[in-house]
């Protein structure tokens, strides 16, 4: 009889698996007929971020419009929500995915920050797209000063304001200038503010107090008022307060890491009221 000799495993490099992963959601994205941007990671210019930050998930954006097909054709393929643009954010800006080969994957509808209508901000981000070519395949990224826009929002976004201000600082005077076109074309102002520590220059926006809370902190309740304020109408403001008391299930999943039983979340429900409280008597020691 002869011996076998079990084959090593090898684990490719993270790096390596998430550049094959965008590769891979690009080549869905082109048999569904959907435009995507490449953002984040390795998508960003070396101008940018001299030294490469894969991150831990491939993120791309979407033409609003063609989100649904494209949640479909990853679905057919292989893809898995993990969270839903309902629970995913307080800005419910993207949708998580699982693959079993190229792990996570965050499908931005918009990003947060931009506060111009989502259809608009694409095709602006569209019109001056490059290419980005990935493991054999032909991508588009945002454009340089638009990788920038992106890049200090997600750092306000994340805390991250040393990577901010570094990034701000490094760009050069006539990128600093093209930034400045794109935040105003985006309506980005409030989000850049926050990035670049001038946030107190726009107190009189209706997002001020959402990204006061995201930048320095707060309860789940000053975020959920702040949600509220910054709503861009009557209806959407509705949708934020009617969802407020529900528990968010996905969350809670994660947390248990399985299906939560119906006692489960009828109990997470209840301590809400509960962690609301000690959450407001905290913040009243705190400014005393």
């Amino acid at each position: 009889m002869l011996n076998t000799v079990q084959a090593p495993q090898v684990e490719i490099p993270l790096g390596v698996r998430l550049r094959l992963g965008r590769a891979a959601v690009q080549a869905v994205a082109d048999e569904a007929g959907a435009d995507i941007l490449h953002i984040k990671g390795d998508a960003v210019a070396p101008e940018l971020r001299p030294v490469v930050r894969p991150g831990t998930d491939v993120d791309i954006l979407a033409r609003p419009s063609h989100v649904a097909r494209l949640d479909a054709a990853l679905r057919a393929r292989g893809w898995t929500v993990y969270s839903t643009f309902t629970y995913g954010s307080p800005f419910g800006h993207a949708q998580t995915y699982t693959h079993e080969q190229w792990g996570y994957l965050d499908l931005h509808r918009f990003f947060p920050g931009i506060e111009a209508d989502p259809a608009v901000a694409f095709e602006t981000l569209w019109s001056g797209r490059i290419r980005h070519h990935i493991a054999g395949i032909d991508g588009a990224a945002p454009a340089v000063a638009a990788q920038a826009v992106i890049l200090l929002l997600n750092d306000a976004r994340s805390r991250r304001s040393a990577d901010a201000d570094a990034l701000w600082q490094e760009v050069g005077d006539v990128r600093r200038s093209e930034i400045g076109s794109l935040v105003a074309l985006l309506h980005a102002e409030v989000a850049f503010a926050a990035a670049t520590g001038d946030l107190e220059s726009q107190r009189s926006a209706s997002s001020y107090a959402l990204w006061k809370v995201i930048t320095t902190g707060g309860s789940r309740a000053a975020e959920w008022r702040a949600r509220v304020r910054a709503a861009p109408n009557l209806w959407q403001a509705a949708r934020i307060v009617a969802r407020a008391p529900a528990v968010n299930v996905e969350h809670l999943a994660h947390r248990l890491g399985r299906r939560p039983t119906r006692r489960e979340i009828v109990m997470a429900f209840f301590a809400r009221p509960v962690t609301a409280v000690v959450q407001f008597v905290a913040g009243l020691r705190e400014r005393r």
